[in-house]
């Protein structure tokens, strides 16, 4: 069953989802009620799993990570035991930022991040290697257009 969301809680999920270390006093007062009420519905959220946790956005870059690219995986099976066990594997890739299982001609699409090409041509290597992988094809990517983290609140499901 999908949990009711009134205007409150989309305030407040607008809210932290632009500073998930605002203070639970703050964000009272950003949202318009007392601090209790506030930190009751924060915790109601968290636990119907709403809010899956908090966490630092880095900066890849000043990391060391220079290389931001895609890999597009075919498996030679699509069947649920392969797709599975590839799911697994992606787990174990420290490189692979995100991964997504894909209807069409692509199984899986991988965000990859890398300090520099050899790095990354060796991660395709090993990829193209894994078991049921078909083939593999990248893309380099030269400029993020948008980064925007967060679920939009606006229209949201009442």
């Amino acid at each position: 069953m999908v949990r009711r969301i009134d205007a409150i809680d989309q305030n407040i999920l607008r809210e932290l989802q632009e500073d998930g270390r605002i203070t639970n006093v703050e964000l009272s007062k950003r949202v318009g009620i007392s601090a209790p009420p506030c930190l009751r519905r924060v915790r109601a959220l968290e636990e119907d799993g709403i809010i899956r946790g908090y966490r630092a956005l880095l900066d890849e870059k000043k990391l060391g990570f220079d290389l931001m690219a895609f890999a597009m995986v075919h498996l030679v099976s699509q069947a649920e035991a392969d797709l599975s066990a590839f799911s697994e594997r992606v787990q174990r890739w420290p490189l692979v930022r995100s991964c997504w299982m894909l209807s069409g001609e692509v199984d899986f699409l991988l965000l990859c991040v890398a300090p520099d090409l050899r790095t990354f041509q060796n991660f395709v290597l090993e990829l193209t290697a894994a078991p049921n992988v078909r083939n593999v094809k990248t893309a380099l990517t030269l400029k993020q257009a948008k980064d925007a983290p967060v679920v939009p609140m606006e229209g949201a499901a009442p």
